[in-house]
């Protein structure tokens, strides 16, 4: 029998992070054998591939970005549904079975949004958290618990983008099919804040921007994920979110800030483009 969900983990010298990763995997309501735990390396100098033998059926060598590597990981997939994460991500006991039986009641439905907690410590990383929290399911989230064969049919991931790759394969799964929000989380492991990696990982993901607006038209979902309005007013009032800013007044001046911030580091990147 083949297994259910095939797990897929993308890693570049994440020798920290990667077995409590796999623990949370192995720790999943469904059975083991439902499960193809794969690692997709990208020529670690750590021990990053010694630590996860133990935990994993697969491992493959492949590069250069994550989106060559994911897509790398659904062609070999042995099973129907394949779940992609991070090495800095941990998953909730009961995550894989709830999008299992969401997927099996709606037949529509090829992807799943996974709600995610950033994790770690400071006030920074619970702003982080506090953002996040709004992000869910919206056109700046990204669905990653996928159909197999609808992701294939679409081409996968573009690897001409390092950053709006994941907007990117989300708008052509919603072509195919739907896109439905499950309860359970996955905690997002951000350590403690670093302003440097924050913005350095900001400004490398700009580069692509124009990329993505270039290929869907600058249409009006481009505009909301890249425009002022939506990314600093509408993603936080929407669905009566707004209650929110006002019960947080010190996270939510807190996520202004880095919101302001990121404004700056997009409007510097694109002059030097």
């Amino acid at each position: 029998m083949p297994p259910l969900v095939t797990v897929i983990v993308t890693t570049k010298n994440e020798e920290k992070n990667i077995v409590d990763c796999y623990k949370a995997v192995h720790a999943q309501t469904i059975q083991r054998d439902e499960l193809e735990i794969v690692l997709i390396d990208n020529n670690s100098s750590d021990r990053t591939v010694e630590l996860s033998k133990p935990y994993v059926d697969e491992v493959y060598n492949v590069g250069p970005e994550r989106s060559a590597q994911r897509n790398y990981g659904f062609e070999h997939a042995k099973a129907d549904f394949v779940l992609y994460l991070d090495a800095d991500m941990r998953l909730e006991p009961t995550a894989i079975e709830e999008c299992i039986s969401a997927v099996k009641d709606t037949p529509e439905i090829i992807g799943i949004y996974i709600p995610e907690k950033v994790v770690g410590t400071g006030f920074w990383i619970k702003v982080r958290n506090f953002e996040r929290s709004f992000y869910d399911a919206t056109c700046v989230d990204a669905a990653r618990f996928i159909k197999k064969d609808i992701f294939l049919e679409i081409g996968g991931f573009d690897t001409s983008m390092s950053g709006p790759e994941d907007w990117d394969l989300d708008r052509r799964l919603l072509e195919k099919g739907k896109l439905a929000l499950i309860k359970t989380h996955l905690n997002h492991d951000e350590g403690a804040f670093s302003f440097k990696t924050y913005f350095g990982k900001k400004k490398y993901y700009a580069k692509s921007f124009d990329a993505y607006a270039k290929k869907w038209n600058n249409d009006k979902t481009v505009r909301k994920q890249l425009g002022f309005y939506y990314r600093f007013i509408g993603v936080f009032i929407e669905n009566s979110k707004w209650k929110k800013l006002f019960c947080h007044p010190f996270l939510t001046f807190g996520m202004y800030f880095l919101r302001f911030l990121v404004g700056v580091t997009f409007l510097k990147s694109k002059r030097k483009g």
